[in-house]
């Protein structure tokens, strides 16, 4: 019908309607991704000149090249890759904002390699951006067992990303999924019943690097005491994203893998009283250091500290690698 019209007054409202039905029909999914959006807005132009750019968009996703039937493209992903290839070109060209809503493959396939993800797992990243490192999990465990058995888990502070995730998610089929809205400090949503909270056997996350403005004021009366360990410096975040990511491990059993910048390792004050407490209780597991200028709008040098629950009680040291060396670039 929207292509039909397509040569009428209307075009952007007629999108929106259409949006708007697809949400309906899909609020398990989808419910409010397409509250920001509008084809119907004043930024495409004066109606004619709005109707005219439409009516192209309309003509070209009527072509035969955009017939992405499964009848014609068989099992391949091709909706679901061509979103998360535009979701990549857009954070590579945006400078330090991409860090908000993309991890680099080479290091989400990394993580999810470490993590080593098995049929069952609950799997969380609680800065999950457009959810591209949760996705890469859950796609290892179908490339080894050919089966969904599942569950991903996420939650995004910035309503426009979690947007992207849902959308991620609902493109690639992802339908074993529960991704969140808010902020992961200040107000956790991944509960277990209304006073614990969740806890996973895989915990991913690349947070954003020595955030400023945390929540350090209401975090020493953190109802789920995240911060027993020690509470993290006022402008700097890092810490109380790692010390969330412990506390939803399972007890005995759960993983971690979050990226972090260097100082993280060694600065001192209220940081190195947590980490010592952290080594001391047997829950970081090891240290890999990574090439530089990986990650998007930022030349600060990172590391994957890895945790786990099982063997804590018995650790004997950390192992510790410097991988800053060890890749092959790519392209020219």
């Amino acid at each position: 019908a929207l292509h039909a019209l397509r040569h009428t007054p209307g075009n952007g409202e007629r999108i929106d309607k259409a949006l708007h039905a697809i949400e309906e029909a899909n609020l398990g999914k989808l419910r409010d991704v397409f509250q920001d959006i509008s084809f119907n807005s004043n930024k495409l132009g004066d109606e004619q000149q709005k109707n005219d750019i439409l009516r192209h968009l309309l003509e070209d996703f009527a072509k035969p090249e955009l017939n992405l039937r499964e009848s014609r493209v068989g099992q391949l992903d091709v909706i679901g890759n061509a979103y998360e290839f535009l979701i990549k070109n857009f954070a590579s060209t945006s400078g330090k904002k991409a860090g908000e809503f993309y991890t680099p493959p080479e290091v989400s396939t990394l993580m999810a390699r470490l993590m080593d993800p098995q049929p069952g797992d609950e799997i969380c990243d609680p800065t999950c951006g457009s959810g591209s490192l949760l996705m890469k999990c859950g796609r290892l465990i179908r490339q080894r067992t050919g089966a969904r058995k599942y569950a991903l888990y996420g939650q995004e502070a910035i309503g426009s990303t979690w947007a992207l995730a849902k959308m991620n998610m609902f493109l690639h089929g992802e339908d074993n999924h529960r991704i969140e809205w808010g902020d992961t400090l200040r107000n956790p949503k991944l509960l277990d019943g209304t006073a614990s909270l969740k806890h996973f056997d895989i915990v991913v996350a690349n947070p954003p690097f020595s955030l400023e403005k945390w929540g350090f004021e209401g975090a020493e009366a953190d109802k789920f005491s995240r911060f027993r360990r020690g509470l993290p410096p006022r402008t700097k975040g890092d810490y109380a994203f790692i010390l969330h990511m412990v506390e939803t491990m399972k007890p005995g059993s759960g993983r971690m893998a979050v990226v972090v910048p260097h100082g993280v390792l060694f600065r001192g004050g209220a940081e190195a009283v947590i980490r010592k407490r952290l080594v001391q209780q047997g829950v970081i597991k090891g240290i890999i250091g990574l090439p530089a200028n990986l990650f998007y709008g930022t030349g600060i040098p990172a590391c994957i500290v890895l945790g786990d629950k099982e063997h804590a009680q018995a650790r004997k040291g950390i192992f510790m690698i410097d991988a800053s060396h060890g890749f092959i670039k790519d392209g020219p």
